[in-house]
């Protein structure tokens, strides 16, 4: 499993993708999550505008697994 940390409450899960180099831009999410199954939380999900928080799963199948890791640092960066 991967760890991948953000800097804010959340992210969505078109961020995640494009942040896990998954998909090039954000434009592409709507697409990969019509041809491909992503589960958050062992449940499967196609919204790209799910947010996801610190301690979610997300799983990939045939990429891997990542875990979200919120740091709060003080700093306003997106992600």
């Amino acid at each position: 499993m991967r760890d991948l940390t953000i800097h804010s409450e959340y992210i969505t899960l078109g961020q995640f993708l494009k942040m896990a180099n998954v998909i090039s831009s954000g434009g592409m999410a709507k697409w990969y999550l019509s041809e491909h199954v992503v589960f958050v939380n062992n449940e499967e999900e196609q919204r790209r505008g799910k947010k996801l928080r610190h301690g979610d799963i997300v799983e990939l199948p045939d990429i891997g697994q990542f875990k979200i890791n919120e740091v709060t640092d003080g700093t306003t960066d997106a992600y």
